[in-house]
């Protein structure tokens, strides 16, 4: 049965090869100071910043830069931003970058008028903003995460070992988002590749959950095939605009809510891959595609009847003559093979877990409920042995 639910995304997206100039059209929108939060050097060395900051000066802003936002974005980092954000009394974040900025410009965009410690108030606590929101908009450099249209923001405090996200209400979401898939040409093939699997962990861990034969699996099956097929082309040829471009959609349409409607969802990958970046600092998506395995085995037979149809409608899995138990074993199989092939992360070595980080790692993994099983701690341990 389809629940109830609400569904609402205020984020505009402007998408294609001319997005960037529609800056124009949404930069009138708000007051002239703007807050510029990026990465490293990328954009600069690509022209993008350059470009960026014509446009801004066009439109009469006065501009505040937050440069060096790290892939993990630190508690650290944040409070520099909200003091920057806060003394210049800003009324816009533009984050230009991949998703761990525009994750940082969200925190930001809650936090600088917060009266507590945003880490205690938003990631400990999970509370809601009571306060001032600075609006968020984001030119995107990299795809995965979905950031771009959704009220996520994740932050790391290394003091603590601890990898939190929250997912903030509407009001958070970015006001608009400009999606150039040509600007996602210049990142490293392991960060696009990483990229690929986050959106294909997101979509795995809303559609492992629930046994309900819904409109919200039948999208998650439409685009888990559609990344699949335009993976294998920006492998074979990181410049094909076409594949480039539905991986850059398909990221959106994972993590914007919509899938998720209707049904409970698991994250549990994610709460695991979490904990093992914040002992880390490995790149996220290859410390989802490094557990997902041992995870999505351990859990198979609490949820077989998905994972037959998993394996049937997205790996076409020939069911002839087979158990369900052989059918579901041979649509993971194939999904490993996939995994291999475009060169993801198979095991949790690779990112630097040691065997004395297993305990730390387990107990920092917070335990979710929505999906087929929940884990207790021992199970935790367990998937993360087995990922090893």
């Amino acid at each position: 049965m389809l629940g109830n639910f609400s569904y609402c995304n205020p984020t505009k997206l402007h998408f294609g090869e001319e997005s960037l100039n529609y800056l124009n059209e949404e930069l009138p929108l708000y007051g002239n100071r703007v807050l510029l939060t990026y990465g490293g050097g990328s954009i600069k060395k690509s022209g993008l910043y350059d470009q960026v900051i014509d446009i801004l000066k066009a439109n009469g802003k006065e501009i505040f830069e937050v440069p060096g936002v790290m892939p993990n974005p630190t508690v650290e980092k944040l409070y520099e931003g909200c003091a920057i954000a806060r003394e210049n009394n800003v009324d816009l974040i533009l984050a230009v970058g991949g998703g761990s900025v525009v994750d940082y410009a969200k925190a930001v965009s809650v936090s600088a008028w917060s009266d507590e410690d945003p880490w205690e108030k938003y990631y400990l606590r999970m509370e809601d903003p009571d306060n001032r929101i600075i609006p968020v908009g984001s030119v995107l450099t990299m795809v995965g995460t979905g950031s771009e249209m959704n009220g996520g923001s994740v932050i790391t405090n290394h003091e603590s070992k601890q990898k939190i996200g929250h997912v903030f209400g509407e009001e958070v979401f970015p006001k608009f988002s400009i999606l150039n898939p040509r600007l996602t040409f210049s990142i490293p093939r392991y960060q696009m590749v990483a990229g690929i699997f986050d959106i294909m962990s997101h979509i795995l861990e809303q559609y492992f959950s629930g046994v309900d034969d819904n409109t919200s699996d039948y999208l998650s099956e439409g685009l888990m095939r559609s990344l699949v097929h335009s993976s294998r082309i920006a492998i074979a040829n990181p410049e094909d605009y076409e594949a480039r471009s539905n991986i850059m959609w398909t990221a959106a349409w994972a993590l914007n809510t919509l899938i998720a409607k209707g049904k409970s969802t698991d994250w549990m990958v994610h709460m695991i891959g979490q904990s093992i970046g914040a002992y880390t600092d490995a790149t996220h998506g290859m410390t989802l595609s490094a557990i997902s395995l041992a995870y999505y085995r351990h859990i198979m037979p609490f949820g077989l009847p998905k994972f037959v149809r998993f394996a049937k409608t997205v790996w076409d899995v020939d069911a002839t003559g087979k158990s369900d138990e052989a059918i579901a074993s041979e649509g993971l199989a194939r999904m490993e093979a996939w995994m291999r092939e475009i060169g993801l992360v198979m095991n949790i070595t690779e990112l630097g877990v040691t065997d004395d980080m297993i305990d730390g790692i387990a107990d920092g993994s917070f335990v979710m409920e929505g999906g087929y099983k929940a884990l207790d701690r021992d199970e935790v341990v367990e998937v993360l042995t087995a990922s090893r």
